[in-house]
């Protein structure tokens, strides 16, 4: 019976299990050290592959740490070059993840969740209930699969940047969200720096500013509407957390991190697409450090919202742009494999009432 998952250990964590081994102190750090360099440096993620440890040691590892990964379930190449994977989790579940290049390079979304509680109306994975919070190496392994699959373990990367942008809404995920993106982080491994990280929340307020804290990554929030009363018509979290208290807790963590805050507005015909909604939101905007990017809608079986039409769309960000704010548009990617920003969404059933954290 293994006693780790290797994916769910912290590197300081990996060098107090190895010292258990009846390893000296000075020995479980280089040993820490080789193995997770192993790992998250070269993409050896077999023991007897670790060339220059001790056949004993290795003995002990494949006894005591479980190395094995999730499975690819399927795979789906988009004609723009985007890369969605299906993956299958030791306990059956289902998650997907998204590759989307630009140029040489590009960016992967990370799902969190199995499902999603928050319920967004234009979302597809809202319409998925919510099954289980993912465990740490549960985030980690779908970074590692994809580097595979990319081929990613030279000194040039593919994968320049991390979104907690797929399934689930990642501050209801705390514990093991943050725990992935220090492992994220470490510059002995996959040395994503904070600013090549984002996380992307509907707008958890307590969590986000202890996020200000703790993660200290980009942080993107999934505004879509500038005023409550259209905001909880289509995200019911506005509910509980209104627009001044999401604004505030976005201007004390920009403060907190020095970086502007991304705000996501997707873009839905004859619902937040109006000049009134352009104004308004030129003045939310004024309250903190952020950039727009503004989102085309991107429809999936039985939606119930339609795209704005590009006459709209060009208005839009024109009316934000001609303000002196900071707006993007951006183009979609993966839409002909339901890959796409808010398409994202598998098959797995909630067979329980907890949450794992």
């Amino acid at each position: 019976m293994y006693e780790q998952n290797f994916y769910n250990l912290e590197y300081n964590e990996l060098k107090k299990h190895l010292s258990e081994f009846n390893l000296s102190e000075k020995a479980a750090s280089m040993r820490a050290n080789q193995i997770w360099k192993f790992v998250y440096k070269k993409g050896v993620g077999n023991p007897d592959n670790f060339i220059n440890l001790p056949l004993e040691l290795i003995n002990k590892i494949k006894t005591k740490i479980d190395f094995n990964k999730i499975s690819i379930e399927e795979k789906k190449a988009s004609r723009d070059g985007t890369i969605k994977w299906l993956f299958k989790l030791n306990d059956g579940n289902l998650i997907e993840t998204v590759y989307i290049p630009f140029g040489k390079t590009g960016t992967l979304c990370v799902s969190s969740q199995v499902g999603c509680t928050l319920n967004c109306k234009f979302c597809h994975t809202g319409t998925q209930m919510i099954v289980k919070n993912l465990e740490t190496t549960e985030i980690i392994q779908q970074v590692l699969l994809a580097k595979d699959e990319l081929t990613d373990w030279s000194k040039e990367k593919k994968i320049r940047n991390i979104v907690y942008m797929g399934m689930g809404e990642p501050l209801y995920n705390f514990n093991n969200v943050k725990k992935s993106i220090e492992i994220l982080k470490n510059v002995d491994g996959l040395e994503f720096g904070p600013k090549r990280i984002t996380i992307s929340t509907a707008g958890i307020v307590p969590e986000i500013l202890s996020a200000s804290k703790e993660i200290k990554t980009c942080l993107a929030v999934s505004l879509h509407a500038p005023t409550d009363e259209i905001r909880e018509k289509i995200m019911p979290i506005n509910k509980k957390y209104k627009l001044k208290a999401l604004i505030d807790s976005c201007r004390k963590y920009a403060e907190m991190n020095k970086e502007k805050i991304f705000l996501e507005y997707v873009l839905l015909k004859d619902i937040n697409d109006t000049k009134y909604c352009a104004q308004k939101l030129i003045k939310l905007m004024g309250g903190f450090p952020c950039k727009l990017n503004l989102i085309e809608f991107n429809v999936w079986p039985g939606a119930g919202f339609e795209p704005s039409s590009k006459e709209k769309v060009s208005e839009f960000y024109n009316t934000i742009k001609e303000s002196g704010h900071v707006v993007t548009l951006r183009k979609s990617k993966g839409n002909d494999i339901l890959g796409a920003c808010g398409q994202l969404k598998t098959e797995s059933k909630k067979i329980s009432k907890k949450l794992d954290n």
